[in-house]
């Protein structure tokens, strides 16, 4: 018979699950207001941005870089709110796995309309103050296409401890 988790394992994940649903839940508000500073911030130093039609992006600088982009910018100067689903997590010790939806919608003068909606993995890790990073998200397109899908089905394997 496997024994039941005590009280404080059982605390500490519900801890870890809700600050990494803050987490997800900060980078959309930070990216609209134009924080890119703080959306990066979400991401560790070597964490890496998966985001398909806009290519890989590897590092917090990276990531960075996509949001002081001319496309990001553009998209929020004439009205934009990144949406990010409730999270399905997976915790595994010091790193856990998040999957869940987030969808663009963008002012069109005359309302809001739906630019973009993707399937999204998370891959996080606890960092060394104890704090919820990214270490990986991917983003593909709800189109059909099987890619975007299998971020919806397959979890990967946990990701190693943190040094």
């Amino acid at each position: 018979m496997e024994a039941e988790p005590n009280l404080a394992s059982r605390l500490r994940a519900l801890e870890d699950r809700e600050a990494i649903r803050n987490l997800i839940a900060s980078y959309g508000p930070a990216a609209d207001r134009g924080d890119v500073t703080a959306a990066a911030a979400l991401w560790a130093e070597d964490g890496c941005y998966d985001v398909g039609g806009f290519g890989l992006h590897r590092g917090r600088g990276a990531v960075e870089a996509l949001l002081w982009g001319e496309s990001h910018q553009a998209l929020i100067a004439g009205g934009a709110a990144h949406v990010l689903s409730p999270v399905e997590i997976h915790l595994h010790g010091d790193t856990a796995t998040a999957i869940g939806y987030s969808c663009v919608f963008r002012w069109t003068g005359e309302g809001f309309a739906a630019h973009r909606i993707s399937a999204n993995r998370w891959r996080l890790r606890r960092g060394a103050g104890g704090n919820w990073l990214v270490e990986q998200r991917e983003s593909r397109l709800l189109n059909g296409d099987a890619e975007a899908l299998s971020l919806l089905r397959a979890l990967p394997a946990p990701l190693p401890e943190s040094a």
